[in-house]
């Protein structure tokens, strides 16, 4: 069967019709952004603005807002019959016989804008149900597990938009000559074992016992009890972590803490981990709240938060091991734990 489709040069052949409209709509608006982000502040937007703040207290951009209506303009009519947005307070019923569900971060790591720093879309898509069709507050609460597709899109050096269909992670690179995004025949395998970590250690003070053991142990490198040594990065911008574990491994932590509004971790599980998760587990790595696996998680509430660690499967494991250490073995750096004890 041949499908219709003006954004990629190809698709895998055995998705569905209604995925295959819903994706390449998702890549048309990011062909637009991504054309007006590489401008800047030659655009008629003022992409760094400050605007107000959205539905869960943080602070919009221009861009922010101006995607989020871009995405939601280009899905109507569409095999989407309800939208999430980090920009929106409610589920959006468009009104339509669509069979899905799209939830998306329409511009993830906005306040990086003026620095030039990779920025990027990240969305998630699921199907509807009969029963969810009149139980609009539930669709998108169910666990991660039940999504159908997940991807982004980073605007860096290169705009690329990376997709899975639970068939391992396809990417693509944006042509900006032919408006077109190319299969770049990557093949995307996250290494078990990484000896690099991003976190903001700015907050480490903020953290529990057992997360800061993890760190400072990591911090020791060889004459600590891991025994090897690390290096840390940290862009604060999470399409672009992502980016980076996905091309050569590691482990990404952002981890719940004792300030006020950080007592869940800062990300939302709807349209920023569950989407994330779904694309590392595919790739071969792991993703966490540090002690369960995110894609097993159920949500009460749509801009729901959750701490998030993902990337290399085997230290995802070790960070998951401090984190289920009995209080009596949460000891001082350098002091004997159950994890190192033979």
């Amino acid at each position: 069967m041949t499908y219709s489709f003006s954004n990629f040069d190809i698709l895998p052949k055995d998705l569905d019709l209604d995925l295959v409209e819903t994706v390449d709509k998702i890549a048309k608006v990011a062909c637009h952004l991504s054309y007006l982000i590489s401008i800047g502040s030659l655009s008629s937007i003022s992409l760094n603005q400050e605007t107000s703040t959205n539905s869960d207290g943080d602070k919009q951009k221009a861009l922010d807002v101006y995607a989020d209506e871009a995405y939601l303009a280009e899905i109507k009519n569409s095999p989407v019959k309800f939208y999430a947005s980090e920009e929106q307070d409610k589920v959006i019923d468009l009104e339509s016989d669509g069979r899905l569900a799209l939830a998306i971060d329409p511009l993830d790591g906005s306040s990086n804008i003026d620095t030039n720093v990779s920025i990027g879309s990240i969305f998630s898509i699921r199907r509807i149900s009969e029963k969810q069709t009149l139980d609009t507050k539930n669709i998108f609460l169910a666990a991660g597990s039940e999504q159908i597709a997940a991807g982004y899109i980073i605007f860096g050096p290169q705009t690329m938009f990376v997709v899975t269909f639970g068939n391992g992670v396809k990417s693509y690179i944006l042509d900006r000559n032919k408006n077109l995004f190319i299969d770049a025949k990557i093949e995307t395998s996250i290494p078990a074992d990484t000896r690099e970590y991003a976190v903001n250690a700015s907050n480490a003070r903020h953290w529990e016992k057992r997360m800061k053991n993890y760190i400072d142990d990591s911090i020791a490198g060889k004459s600590g009890p891991r025994g090897i040594d690390f290096n840390m990065r940290w862009v604060a911008s999470l399409v672009a972590e992502t980016h980076r574990i996905l091309s050569r491994g590691g482990i990404f932590i952002y981890p719940a803490d004792s300030r006020k509004g950080y007592e869940k971790g800062r990300l939302r599980m709807v349209y920023e981990c569950a989407p994330i998760a779904f694309l590392i587990e595919q790739a071969g790595g792991a993703a966490t709240d540090s002690f369960n696996r995110i894609l097993d998680l159920e949500v009460d509430e749509l801009h729901q938060r959750t701490p998030f660690a993902f990337g290399s499967k085997n230290e995802i494991a070790r960070l998951q091991a401090y984190n289920d250490l009995p209080e009596a073995e949460v000891s001082p750096l350098f002091g004997k734990r159950g994890l190192f004890s033979n």
